[in-house]
């Protein structure tokens, strides 16, 4: 599929050089801080249910408050994939069984999980949470006075001129305002400009010397798709050919979930410095028909990860991947057989540089008296917490923490990467 470059995404670039950043200044990280990191966060989009990714299958209050057909079992001929943990030894904590492949990540110790993490601003609202942790905010009041996304202030105090990327057709409210990230949905069929091979270098000269803000952030966009279609096999008559061999035995599904996972795994090999990539994975929002269609999608994703983590196996010291959702789903299941907006949720730390084999933060239990709103299970972990330890311990973020997630309250750090 070849990426097609639209006036809209040039003028959005643009924009992003001409709109005002208030609070930010540009600051170099420490000059060694994260040099050669690659940061790949993963949105699962729509509200992800964690009571059914990470089950406490043997708690009194889910097993009453959930139908046997909607919950992760402990027995039976499809049990979840138990994990051994410390944060609540007497939970007996399971992996849905359509994910059980993670729990080889798990074991390897390359794979940590937090449950009942998430958003402290109590909206049951996809637009507001979404836009709120696309930001790195909590408060609401802020959206109005922080336009940027927080992976763009991250960029901005750590300047690289390495690619950020995303696989989406265009790029998320996280790396808004960025100039210099490429929206890269697939590249099995280059990455070029509409009007074939001319085009680029005729814009390339167009724009080059200019001092205008439009002409200097489409000069950049060009310079980063080029540094990108020039390492893409090509044939004799120079069109690229769609080919690619993952290591290991990595096979990807031709899903959302496998597409956005292969783009990555194909941009790390190519050396081009990638430094950030966000991944957005939809189709978790199960109002009905929890049981089927979180099998369905979260099969997708499991089997997707565990494959690009096994094509990567080189970069594992330089890859952490984190993944987080809006928000959870509630304990009682509705009279479709789903799962309404809830409140806590489930994120997940992947990289060689990972404590994993643990589950991290609170485990507040699921008794009415201990639900949010006596009816979600709570957030005892602010989301922003974990990727600021990512981002302070692999990134030598510390001074710039302030910064990047605005109002971010002390606490202790949670140990979950290392340096």
């Amino acid at each position: 599929m070849t990426l097609s470059l639209s006036r809209r995404t040039l003028l959005q670039t643009g924009a992003a050089l001409l709109a005002p950043w208030p609070g930010l200044r540009s600051m170099a990280l420490a000059a060694d801080g994260g040099a050669d990191q690659a940061l790949i966060v993963v949105f699962l989009r729509g509200g992800c249910d964690g009571l059914s990714l990470l089950a406490p299958a043997n708690d009194p209050d889910y097993v009453a408050d959930r139908a046997p057909e909607l919950r992760v079992r402990a027995d039976g001929p499809r049990p979840g994939r138990p994990l051994r943990q410390t944060v609540a030894p007497e939970v007996d904590f399971r992996l849905h069984p359509e994910m059980a492949m993670l729990g080889e990540l798990y074991d390897q110790r390359h794979l940590a999980f937090l449950h009942a993490a998430g958003l402290e601003n109590g909206t049951r609202s996809h637009f507001v949470a979404q836009d709120l942790m696309d930001r790195g905010l909590s408060d609401g009041t802020q959206l109005q006075r922080t336009p940027q996304g927080w992976l763009t202030r991250l960029l901005v105090e750590r300047p690289s001129g390495a690619p950020a990327i995303a696989t989406t057709p265009a790029l998320p409210a996280s790396l808004g305002f960025h100039a210099a990230s490429l929206a890269i949905p697939d590249l099995r069929g280059g990455l070029s400009l509409p009007g074939g091979p001319r085009v680029g270098p005729a814009l390339a000269a167009l724009y080059a010397g200019s001092g205008d803000p439009f002409a200097r952030a489409a000069s950049e966009t060009l310079r980063e798709m080029d540094l990108v279609d020039q390492r893409l096999p090509r044939g004799p008559d120079g069109k690229v050919i769609d080919y690619y061999q993952p290591d290991h035995g990595a096979a990807y599904e031709e899903t959302e979930s496998g597409r956005a996972f292969r783009t990555v795994a194909r941009l790390l090999k190519m050396e081009i410095g990638l430094t950030v990539a966000a991944i957005d994975i939809g189709g978790w929002d199960h109002h009905d028909a929890l049981a089927g269609r979180f099998a369905s999608v979260g099969g997708q994703f499991g089997r997707s990860l565990a494959a690009f983590w096994n094509d990567i196996e080189r970069y594992h010291d330089r890859v952490t991947l984190v993944v987080m959702s809006e928000f959870g789903r509630r304990l009682r299941t509705n009279k479709s057989n789903g799962a309404d907006h809830g409140h806590g949720g489930v994120m997940m730390v992947l990289g060689g540089r990972v404590n994993g084999g643990e589950i991290y933060g609170r485990w507040p239990g699921l008794s009415s008296a201990q639900l949010d709103n006596g009816v979600d299970l709570a957030v005892t972990t602010d989301y922003r917490r974990v990727l600021a330890e990512v981002l302070n311990v692999r990134y030598g973020a510390g001074a710039a923490l302030p910064r990047i997630f605005p109002g971010l309250p002390a606490g202790a750090p949670l140990g979950i990467v290392r340096a």
